[in-house]
C-alpha cells in the first residue's frame, strides 16, 4: 500500500504545473489601486513603479509610511487618507489589498470579484486573481518569474540570477533586429523564417 502511495504522489507531482497566463499590461492605460499603507503596501507600490513608472496608482489608507509618501512624489501616485469603501473601487482596473485586517482584505475581494475586477490580496493566493512575480528588466527586454505563488524567495533569486546572466547589450540587439526586420521582404511567414534562422545562435549551446 506504501508503495501504491508513493507512485500516486509521484504521480499527482509530475501532474501539478504552473497554469497561470503571463501578460504585460500597459499601466499607465490602467487605474491601479492599493488598499493598506504599511510595509507591504509600499512595496507593492515600489515594485509597480520600478517597472512601471508611469503607471496610475491611489492608495487608500487611514496612514502612509514616510517611503510611501516619498515614493507618491516622484510618480502618478494619489493618497486618499480614509478606510477603505467600495466606493473606492470605482473607475478601478486592479486592485491590490495588503491591509492587516484579513476580513478588510475578504470584503475587498467580495467587492472586487462582483465588479469583475483583478484582485490580489497579499499573502493569500485563494484570493488572488493575479500574481506580482520577479522581474528583470533590459531596456526593452522584460522578464517575468512566476512560481505560481508557492515561493516569491525563489522568484526573487530567479530574478537575480536572470539579472546576472543576461548581457547589459541585450537592448542594442533588440533594437538592431528591429531595424533588420524592416529590410526583409516577403510575408509575415518568411520575415518569422528569416529572423528565426538570424537569431538561431543565440541560444545555440557551445559544445
Amino acid at each position: 500500500m506504501k508503495e501504491q502511495g508513493d507512485i500516486n504522489d509521484l504521480e499527482k507531482k509530475e501532474k501539478e504545473r504552473n497554469n497561470l497566463y503571463p501578460i504585460f499590461l500597459k499601466a499607465k492605460s490602467l487605474n491601479v489601486l492599493i488598499i493598506g499603507g504599511g510595509f507591504v503596501a509600499e512595496e507593492k507600490l515600489s515594485f509597480l513603479l520600478k517597472s512601471s513608472p508611469d503607471a496610475h496608482v491611489t492608495m487608500v489608507s487611514p496612514m502612509f509610511r514616510k517611503g510611501t509618501l516619498e515614493l507618491a512624489k516622484k510618480a502618478e501616485v494619489t493618497l486618499i487618507k480614509e478606510k477603505y469603501k467600495k466606493e473606492h473601487l470605482k473607475g478601478k482596473h486592479i486592485v491590490v489589498a495588503t491591509t492587516d485586517i484579513p476580513k478588510v482584505n475578504i470584503k475587498v475581494h467580495k467587492h472586487c470579484r462582483k465588479k469583475s475586477i483583478l484582485v490580489n490580496v497579499a499573502d493569500n493566493p485563494p484570493f488572488c486573481d493575479f500574481y506580482m512575480g520577479g522581474i528583470v528588466t533590459k531596456g526593452n527586454v522584460k522578464v517575468a518569474i512566476s512560481t505560481n505563488g508557492k515561493s516569491p524567495t525563489t522568484a526573487k533569486r530567479l530574478r537575480q540570477f536572470f539579472e546576472e546572466v543576461i548581457p547589459e547589450n541585450i537592448d542594442d540587439l533588440v533594437k538592431n533586429l528591429n531595424e533588420y526586420r524592416k529590410t526583409i521582404k516577403g510575408d509575415f511567414e518568411q520575415k518569422v523564417e528569416t529572423l528565426n534562422e538570424f537569431t538561431k545562435g543565440l541560444i545555440e549551446k557551445k559544445s
